[in-house]
C-alpha cells in the first residue's frame, strides 16, 4: 500500500460534513491483502448500519512499535460471517477476552472488509514518534534452544531446557509449559519460570482463553496489548462469586501483563501441549519471536513424544544408598476417591490420574514396603485406569514429583533411572479413604 503525508491534523473531508460523524473504537484490524483490511465487528450495529447507508469510512491507526499514525480512507466492500479469515479473528477476539474475564461478552458478531483508496501519514498528536527498533535476528538462537532441547532424554530435561532456553536466549522471563490430557480435556502446568508460585498442576479447559484457544485449535493466539480490553472490561464485566478453589492450583500470571502468546506444541499436527509466555511490554512478541518459538515448541513436543516411548524400556537402576530409618512423624495421606484428590497432612497435592498413582505407590508401600517402581507395571495395573491410548505417563509422573517438591512434604518421588520411579518417605504413613 502506498501512501502520503498529511500536515493537517483533521482530515478536510470531515470539515464539511453536515452533522456529526460516527466515531467507534475498533479491537483489530487485519491486512486482507494489498488493497483491503478487515475490521472486527463485536458490538458497533449502529456503526454496521451506517456503513451500509454511506460506505464512506476513514479509519485511524498507530504504529505500537513508534506512536506513528496513519489515517487510511475506506469503501465498504463486503461482509463475512466465515471462511479462514473469520475463524482467525474470531479466534483471536474471543481468546484475549477471555483472558481479561469477558469471553462469555466479546464475541465476533461478523468481519467487515474495506477497499482502501488512501493511506495519509498523520503526525502525531503527542509530538516526534520514537525511532523503532529493527527486530533482533532470532535464528541462530532458536538453533542453539532447539540443540539443548533435543540433547534431553527425559520429560523434567526437556521442560526445563525449554523454558530455561527461551529465558535466557530470547528474554522472555514469564512463562508456563502446559502439556494435554485428552482424556481430562484440558491442558496442565508442568513447568514454569518468572512466576512466585510457579503453578505446577494449574489445569486449564480446552478452548478457554489464550492457553486453552492455542490447545483446542492448534494454532498460535496472541495479544499485543491487554490495556485497552482491560479499560474495556472494566465497565461491563459482571461481577461473579469465587468458587470452591479448594481443589484447584491457580494459574500463575502477571498483573499489568500487556503481550501474551500462547504457541501449540504440535506432533504431525496433534496438541501435545502449549508453550505460553507473557510480558509487561507492549507489543513484546514480534513476528521472528512467535516464528522462534513455534519452531522451539515443535521440537520439545517431539521429544516429549520419544521420551514416552522410551520410557516403557526398563532400565537396571543405578546404586542407591539406604533408606533412613522412618522417624516418630505421622504423615497424614488422605484419598478422595471422586475425584482422586489427594492431601497430605491436610495439604492439597494433586488429584486425578497423578493423584491415583501416589496412592498406588503409598498402599504398595504400605503392603509390601516397596519403594521402587517401573512405568511397565504402573501402566499393567488395571486398578490405575490409565488412558488405552497415549497414557502420558512420563509427564503425570513429572507433575506429580514436581508438586510433591513444591509442596516441600515428607513424601517424594525420585527418578532411578529410565522408566523407573522411587518413593521416599520421611515419618510414618497412614492413608485414609474417603
Amino acid at each position: 500500500m502506498n501512501y502520503r503525508k498529511q500536515e493537517s491534523l483533521v482530515p478536510p473531508d470531515l470539515l464539511q460534513v453536515h452533522g456529526l460523524p460516527n466515531i467507534s473504537y475498533l479491537s483489530h484490524v487485519a491486512i486482507v491483502d494489498d488493497e483491503h483490511v478487515a475490521l472486527s465487528n463485536q458490538f458497533f450495529a449502529k456503526t454496521a448500519a451506517n456503513i451500509r447507508l454511506n460506505p464512506q469510512a476513514t479509519l485511524l491507526v498507530v504504529d505500537g512499535h513508534n506512536g506513528a499514525q496513519f489515517r487510511l480512507d475506506l469503501r465498504f466492500a463486503y461482509s463475512m460471517e466465515s471462511g479462514a479469515l473469520f475463524d482467525s479473528l474470531a479466534l483471536q477476539v474471543e481468546a484475549s477476552s477471555a483472558q481479561a474475564g469477558m469471553g462469555d461478552v466479546m464475541r465476533l458478531r461478523h468481519v467487515d472488509v474495506f477497499r482502501v483508496l488512501d493511506i495519509v501519514d498523520t503526525p502525531s498528536p503527542t509530538g516526534t514518534p520514537l525511532v523503532r527498533k529493527p527486530e533482533r535476528n532470532r535464528l541462530e538462537v532458536t538453533r542453539r534452544i532447539v540443540d539443548m532441547v533435543a540433547a534431553q532424554s527425559d520429560a523434567d530435561g526437556i521442560v526445563d531446557a525449554t523454558l530455561n532456553g527461551i529465558r535466557d536466549g530470547l528474554g522472555f522471563h514469564h512463562g508456563l509449559f502446559l502439556h494435554c490430557y485428552p482424556d481430562k480435556g484440558q491442558v496442565v502446568a508442568i513447568g514454569s519460570t518468572g512466576y512466585a508460585a510457579s503453578g505446577i498442576g494449574a489445569e486449564v479447559p480446552l478452548g478457554e482463553g489464550l492457553i486453552g484457544a492455542a490447545a483446542a485449535s492448534g494454532k498460535v493466539v496472541k495479544v499485543s496489548d491487554m490495556s485497552r480490553i482491560r479499560r474495556f472490561g472494566s465497565a461491563i464485566r459482571a461481577t461473579t462469586p469465587d468458587e470452591n478453589r479448594t481443589r484447584s492450583i491457580p494459574l500463575p500470571g502477571m498483573a499489568e501483563a500487556m503481550s501474551q502468546i500462547a504457541v501449540p506444541l504440535l506432533v504431525q499436527d496433534t496438541v501435545e501441549g502449549v508453550l505460553f509466555f507473557e510480558s509487561a511490554r507492549r507489543l513484546a512478541f514480534g513476528r521472528d519471536d512467535e516464528a522462534a518459538l513455534a519452531i522451539i515448541a515443535r521440537q520439545a513436543a517431539a521429544s516429549l513424544a520419544l521420551s514416552e516411548r522410551l520410557s516403557v524400556e526398563d532400565e537396571a537402576p543405578p546404586p542407591r544408598p539406604a533408606d533412613p530409618p522412618a522417624g516418630e512423624t505421622l504423615i497424614d495421606v488422605v484419598h478422595h476417591g471422586f475425584d482422586d484428590s489427594v492431601f497430605v497432612n491436610g495439604d492439597y497435592v494433586i488429584k486425578g490420574v497423578a493423584g491415583r498413582l501416589l496412592v498406588f505407590m503409598i498402599e504398595q508401600c504400605l503392603a509390601n514396603e516397596r519403594r521402587e517402581f517401573s512405568n511397565r507395571e504402573i501402566r499393567l495395573d488395571g486398578t490405575l485406569k490409565l488412558p488405552d491410548f497415549k497414557d502420558n505417563l512420563e509427564t503425570r509422573l513429572l507433575l506429580l514429583r514436581r508438586r510433591l517438591e513444591e509442596k516441600d512434604l515428607p513424601v517424594r518421588l525420585v527418578r532411578l533411572g529410565r522408566g523407573k520411579i522411587g518413593l521416599e518417605i520421611d515419618g510414618n504413613l497412614r492413608l485414609t479413604r474417603h
